[in-house]
């Protein structure tokens, strides 16, 4: 079942992404494992499941939602996401919504190369189709060297 969300990849054996889970995918979740769902899309989202807080924390895991405008990502956004996920470096963590956070992550606070980040990222989009997310994440990487 959780190999049914949409664009879900097992990226480690503590983290994996996936687009936006239906409440039964987010049962597999936490069956499978996860201590932690990370949220990086708006509550209005389509798709969006209307209680999916209460839902995961029901499953006994801990929920945040960071919610980035897909249009308009903001460095604020992905330092509020790096900080969740430092602090949960231990946990096993599901981030759902935005994949290229996960590469900055990996690159800006785990010592990743660019090549081996952006392989799972190309996996699910190029950013290079998304000339915002492209941007965005070429400024990023930008300011750490």
């Amino acid at each position: 079942m959780i190999e049914d969300i949409r664009n879900y990849l097992a990226l480690t054996e503590s983290l994996a992404s996936s687009g936006m889970p239906n409440a039964e995918q987010l049962s597999s979740v936490a069956a499978a494992g996860t201590n932690v769902v990370i949220n990086l899309a708006p509550h209005t989202s389509a798709g969006a499941t209307s209680n999916e807080e209460e839902l995961v924390e029901s499953l006994g895991m801990a929920y945040f939602n960071i919610p980035v405008d897909w249009n308009n990502p903001t460095r604020a956004d992905l330092d509020d996401f790096m900080n969740v996920m430092e602090a949960h470096r231990e946990s096993r963590v599901l981030v759902h919504c935005e994949t290229g956070f996960i590469t900055l992550y990996r690159i800006l606070k785990l010592g990743w190369t660019r090549e081996d980040a952006f392989q799972d990222l190309q996996k699910i989009w190029n950013p290079r189709n998304y000339p915002i997310w492209h941007k965005f994440i070429e400024q990023n990487l930008a300011t750490e060297e």
